[in-house]
């Protein structure tokens, strides 16, 4: 079986990635569509986090933000 899937290198692949990803969101586990869904998520993830790092808050920051929506 060819899976035909090609590294995310560009925005535009990453894009039409997540299209595809969403077209398979409701495919079975173990399937070939599920594997497929598996290995472009872990392709998605890998670019995103190259080019969109997100550093984690400072505690104290992030339970003041959690409380503040609270009220």
């Amino acid at each position: 079986m060819n899976i035909n899937i090609k590294p995310i290198r560009t925005m535009e692949d990453h894009r039409a990635a997540l299209i595809e990803i969403d077209a398979l969101m409701s495919s079975e586990f173990n399937t070939p569509d599920g594997n497929r869904l598996d290995i472009l998520a872990t392709l998605v993830e890998a670019f995103e986090v190259k080019h969109f790092p997100m550093e984690l808050p400072d505690p104290v920051d992030a339970i003041n933000f959690v409380w503040a929506k609270r009220d």
